[in-house]
């Protein structure tokens, strides 16, 4: 049986290098007067200072990808949001509201923790998990006697990356093998929660991640009249997944208080850009805002606000003390507004371009790199007048604000889960780039949003299954970039989606050499080393790694170990493993794979069986029960195994052809033909030559 494949840098002097000639310039008095009402609104309190909400309730709704202007209150006129406009009608609407971040999971740690990206450490999607000794709104207040629940949508809010402290219940429950799940069952569950808590002080946090790309709206709502838009489809969604609960909250007498925001926007092509995660303009940047408590006086509005003024609030909301050294702000007690900090890194850590860092300050906004930007984005929302030549003095002391804790670079979690798999199939990347300590105009996203795009575009072929267009997509990149490692990575994916073992194993190699090669592009050369016979090299690959720390690294040295023969090395590092993390559910699978691989299939049965306890979704798993159940005569209970881990994972080729062998032994004669008829038109050749040509025997004459 196989295993599958599975400091500061220069970058401020650079800007104050491009602003060292010139005055500031004065603008048009159109331009000065929208500016000057912005001030004026920005610094303007709510007007409630003297009301107390006397909250015994938070509702937090959260929606992944959401604009801030995809929502009818927001003057859409193709939006179809009943629901959220009246929310808006009924409350308070921020007119600018911001995220520090422009992926899901440091943004979401923005808003439950309060603190800033590099305050909590959690910088992108991958790689990052929320430490244990940062407290979050969950936790806070369950100390202090609120029931809390969290209902979430999409892997990227899973628990392993720590956001689930603090919560009573925590469900993340979508299926494995699409990391996401619709919006609908999302509010079920948490209006029964709600419903059954009633009468308790409670802090409830419901997540949608509908607008997500790929945009797919349902079907009813395709034919219900909403935009034809398919992005503003999924908003529609959205809005009608909610009415149940929101019109409940809205309808009741209870002391709630009603936050509602995105985690960020979408680009939806501006600037070059498809979705999300490359810039920080505003169309990715700002965010949606609403409050809504049953003392907030109908219809108000207010300027700016951050993700980070959001715990504040809502802990005032419910006359809690906030933890120490918060850096926002209570949204309804005080005017005014405070510089807003923002990054985005995900192409830095995953492709070694520059870091993007900003400061948004009134209508000022600063985006740092070695091309930087000036936008006054009150007069130019569209932030098509870079401002930067114009107004160096402006940028100058911009620039002086940004946090000196926010340098790069970031500290990835070397214990961190793996989440590539995953992540890939919702459309982000993943990855790792070796650190820099300078970056040059070469390395500005700007100058390289058509590899973004050609990437990306790569990663649909490659999740499509077309693995031929996603190779010339990807010698293409190489060719231009040959410093984009995780361009070799994903590369070296589609080769071993090819069986090209040994091409695969030639790239990696390349890249390791070129000492562009990631953890995660080791850890694979590695295993496709030991897939290959060479096992020396492969442990002389991995071994380093693990003794960095990399947990990752340890397991698939013990991976490495069973391929060449020595199962015993193999158990001793597994343990090593396990001894860190008891719960590791791979590698309970591995040490089922090295009890088979000794002859113990009883204990493989029973190692197997706790894997799939802890991760229900491990397809090899799944495997290794039905071969393990097979060896033990329970060859029923070996097909239903089996069966399982192909519903996981169609491309299980392993388990597909047992489910054949069985339901031949069984006599299950349109079982046999649709494993059969399933192998032969989905198992690479390279890999199953033998098996094929059985295969096709087997269907040409059953007798055979």
């Amino acid at each position: 049986m196989r295993c599958p494949v599975a400091r500061r840098s220069s970058l401020v002097v650079t800007l104050c290098a491009l602003l060292a000639c010139g005055g500031e310039t004065t603008r048009s008095g159109g331009a000065a007067e929208e500016r000057e009402r912005a001030s004026a609104a920005a610094s303007a309190p709510v007007g409630l200072d003297s009301v107390d909400l006397d909250a015994e309730s938070i509702l937090l709704v959260t929606v992944d990808t959401l604009r801030y202007d995809a929502l009818g209150h927001a003057g859409n006129p193709r939006a179809s949001t009943p629901t959220l406009d009246r929310l808006a009608a009924a409350g308070l609407v921020f007119e600018r509201a911001y995220a520090h971040n422009v992926v899901t999971l440091p943004s979401h740690a923005n808003i439950l923790t309060g603190l800033l990206p590099y305050q909590h450490g959690v910088r992108d999607n991958d790689g990052f998990v929320l430490p244990v000794a940062v407290p979050t709104a969950a936790s806070w207040l369950s100390e202090r006697g609120f029931a809390t629940a969290a209902f979430v949508a999409a892997f990227p809010l899973d628990r392993r990356f720590g956001l689930d402290r603090g919560f009573d219940r925590y469900d993340d429950r979508y299926p494995r093998a699409e990391g996401e799940r619709p919006g609908d069952e999302v509010v079920a569950g948490a209006l029964d929660w709600w419903r059954s808590h009633a009468g308790e002080r409670r802090f409830l946090w419901v997540h949608l991640y509908e607008p997500h790309a790929p945009y797919e709206p349902p079907h009813w709502i395709l034919t219900s009249g909403a935009p034809a838009d398919p992005y503003l489809g999924e908003v529609s969604a959205v809005d009608a997944y909610l009415a149940p609960l929101l019109e409940l909250v809205l309808d009741s007498e209870e002391a709630v208080l009603v936050v509602f925001t995105s985690d960020h926007g979408e680009a939806l092509g501006e600037h070059g850009e498809p979705t999300h995660g490359l810039f920080a303009y505003e169309s990715v940047l700002r965010v949606p805002l609403l409050l809504w408590a049953p003392a907030l006086e109908p219809g108000r509005r207010a300027d700016v606000a951050a993700h980070v003024d959001l715990l504040p609030t809502m802990l005032a909301a419910v006359r809690v003390e906030p933890p120490p050294g918060l850096p926002g702000r209570d949204l309804l007690a005080t005017g005014g507004s405070r510089p807003v900090y923002f990054e985005a890194l995900t192409s830095t850590l995953e492709r070694g371009w520059a870091p993007l860092r900003g400061i948004l300050e009134g209508a000022d906004k600063l985006i740092e790199l070695p091309l930087p930007e000036l936008y006054d984005v009150v007069a130019d929302p569209a932030e098509r007048r870079n401002l930067i030549a114009e107004r160096p003095d402006l940028a100058r002391r911009l620039a002086r604000e940004l946090p000196e804790e926010s340098v790069w670079p970031p500290l990835r979690d070397p214990d961190a889960p793996a989440a590539e798999e995953e992540l890939r199939a919702l459309g982000y990347l993943g990855g790792s780039a070796p650190r820099r300590e300078t970056y040059s105009i070469e390395d500005d996203p700007k100058n390289l949003v058509h590899l973004h795009r050609k990437i990306y575009e790569a990663l649909d072929h490659l999740n499509g299954g077309r693995l031929t267009d996603a190779e010339v997509l990807l010698r293409e990149i190489v060719a231009e970039r040959a410093d984009m490692g995780t361009a070799h990575h994903y590369l070296a994916q589609v080769l071993l989606a090819q069986e090209r073992v040994l091409e695969a194993i030639e790239v990696m190699e390349r890249s390791r050499d070129a000492r562009l090669a990631s953890p995660r592009l080791l850890r694979q050369l590695g295993l496709s080393l030991a897939e290959v016979g060479r096992h020396d090299e492969a442990v002389a690959v991995l071994e380093p790694l693990a003794e960095q720390g990399d947990t990752r690294a340890l397991h698939d040295l013990g991976r490495a170990l069973s391929e060449a023969g020595d199962q015993a090395e193999a158990e001793s590092v597994l343990q090593r493993v396990l001894e860190r993390d008891p719960a590791d559910p791979e590698a309970h699978q591995t040490r089922a794979l090295v009890a088979l691989r000794r002859g113990e299939p009883r204990e493989a049965l029973a190692l197997a069986e706790r894997a799939t306890e802890l991760d229900d979704g491990l397809s090899l798993a799944w495997n290794l029960r039905g071969a393990a159940s097979h060896q033990l005569g329970e060859r029923r209970r070996a097909l239903e195994a089996w069966e399982r881990a192909v519903e996981l994972d169609p491309s299980n080729f392993d388990a597909l052809f047992n489910i054949a062998l069985v339901a031949e032994e069984l006599g299950e004669t349109s079982r046999l033909r649709w494993a059969l008829e399933r192998f032969v038109a989905t198992a690479p050749p390279q890999r199953y030559g033998p098996q094929l040509e059985l295969a096709r025997r087997r269907l040409e004459d059953p007798g055979s």
